[in-house]
């Protein structure tokens, strides 16, 4: 799904304006038509409604629906936070057809009678501000907001909930907690982005008569993969394991054998034909009871369990013969690993996921990405992605455009809405996933998942965006099935085979 920022909503709109004739007093009473609808369906006989409205076109849409509202017969309070003489021209419009119908704009009052009142309400919509909010909350619009949150009501916000701000997701003080979100013509980033898009509850993208081509033609750099966005190839029937890949997997230390052996199942699971796990001598005999399906072999160690620098030269060679290599669940830490994974990543042709410890072994020498020749796909938790040389900000978007376009790497910033930012600046927000993940041992089930459809040759911006969206919907699928406290990485796995059928196959 295609995502825009304010700025291009609002050059949308007036493409629509100025090149089709539309206006928006037009516009904005569509939009106002989908909030009275979306109201209408849960209000109750004899039930009603509180709409609180700002001064600019978003408040517009909120006093048209209020008109929409009464003239269906429903009882409503339309109450303005600000200076009436400030309405935008289009609002004034729908102003006088509110009082067409026999309502009025009552200023906002903190008053027991307006405390009541909102307390009794079925329905409330939030259209306060909308897409073009930049700074804190304040005043009568906090005192609002708390109002809102305290009702009990219903709450539908007009396009984002009013205290998010649309490009990043970030809160701005304090936001309305919509049960509800119906936004116009396209979707935005602070939609799905954290902390927005726990603020949105139901997001419905609703058409109001802006033309389709202008819409296509507009050129975005974020979107949301959506279930209808994601698909996998159907296999041939003539085929056999060497034509869906050989993956290589460079894992584990004495302590940590259940990395390697979790990121290995996944591969597997997710459709690998062959899976090697190279692992340090001193468990290789541990990984060879856990691992059924997979090819585990040893490689040099030093005294304390770990892979030695010396161990490069067999895992290039490895390496050359595989379609993709998987660096790092459970490997530990020490100088030889760091040598060692800065070896490989400088000096490998075959793609590399970097993960976990892979990520901890170059985070003292970040700019070893920038000399390597292969792809490289990094997935580092928020943490990680701080010890990379990555922002600490309120915009996780920015950050994670900036350093894959800094790095040359497709970066995967894990997280409730994990953040695919590819070096060309493009960015994609995963929308499965949720709280009965937060696990020890997922983030070695994505990893091998990224790797098992790299090494089936899938193009490896789909791989990686295809793999993330299918781990969250096990996920999911597992919370409903075990519910959100009890689900492990192993029933993540276990859960892949129906979370793969829940996605189309062309």
């Amino acid at each position: 799904m295609k995502l825009v920022t304010a700025k291009q909503m609002q050059e949308i709109d007036q493409i629509a304006i100025r090149d089709f004739g539309i206006t928006g007093a037009t516009l904005m009473s569509n939009a106002a038509q989908h909030l009275a609808k979306a109201a209408m369906s849960s209000i109750p006989p004899n039930g009603c409604v509180a709409v609180f409205c700002g001064t600019g076109n978003n408040g517009g849409d909120g006093i048209g629906a209020a008109a929409c509202l009464l003239e269906k017969g429903v009882s409503v309070r339309t109450i303005l936070i600000g200076d009436e003489r400030n309405l935008t021209p289009d609002a004034v419009e729908m102003q006088q057809r509110l009082i067409k119908h026999g309502g009025s704009l009552e200023r906002y009052f903190l008053s027991p009678d307006l405390v009541d009142y909102v307390s009794d309400c079925n329905v409330i919509i939030d259209a306060i501000f909308g897409t073009g909010l930049n700074a804190d909350l304040q005043n009568d619009v906090l005192s609002a907001v708390t109002m809102i949150n305290s009702s009990g009501a219903l709450i539908i916000s007009a396009d984002i909930p009013s205290g998010i701000h649309a490009d990043t997701g970030r809160v701005l003080k304090d936001a309305v907690k919509a049960d509800i979100t119906i936004t116009f013509s396209l979707a935005k980033p602070g939609h799905f982005v954290e902390p927005g898009c726990i603020y949105c509850g139901e997001l419905r993208v609703c058409d109001i008569g802006i033309p389709r081509s202008v819409l296509e033609s507009t050129v975005s750099h974020t979107y949301a993969a959506m279930p209808d966005d994601v698909e996998l190839p159907r296999r041939r029937r003539n085929t056999h394991k060497g034509d869906y890949g050989r993956a290589l997997i460079i894992a584990g230390s004495v302590g940590y054998t259940g990395a390697p052996a979790l990121a290995a199942r996944a591969a597997s699971k997710m459709g690998a034909g062959l899976v090697s796990v190279g692992v340090p001598k001193s468990i290789y005999d541990i990984m060879a009871v856990k691992l059924d399906e997979e090819m585990p072999f040893p490689l040099p160690n030093d005294s304390n369990g770990n892979l030695t620098a010396n161990a490069a030269s067999e895992i290039l060679r490895s390496a050359k013969k595989s379609d993709v290599c998987l660096i790092g669940p459970g490997l530990g830490v020490s100088d030889d690993i760091s040598e060692l994974v800065q070896s490989v990543t400088r000096i490998s042709a075959t793609p590399i996921v970097l993960d976990a410890d892979g990520l901890n072994a170059i985070a003292g020498n970040v700019d070893i990405l920038s000399e390597a020749t292969c792809p490289l796909i990094l997935t580092p938790h928020p943490g990680e992605f701080e010890r990379l040389g990555g922002s600490r900000t309120n915009d996780r978007l920015q950050a994670a455009r900036d350093f894959a376009a800094k790095h040359g790497c497709i970066l995967v910033l894990k997280g409730h809405r994990t953040v695919i930012a590819l070096p060309n600046g493009i960015t994609y927000l995963n929308t499965t996933g949720g709280p009965a993940m937060a696990k020890g041992g997922t983030g070695d089930v994505l990893a091998g998942m990224i790797t098992a459809l790299i090494a089936q040759r899938l193009p490896i911006v789909h791989a990686v965006i295809k793999a993330v969206y299918i781990h969250g919907l096990a996920g999911d699928m597992c919370a409903t099935r075990f519910g959100e406290y009890s689900v492990t990485a192993s029933d993540i796995i276990a859960m892949l085979p129906e979370a793969v059928k829940g996605v189309k196959i062309v």
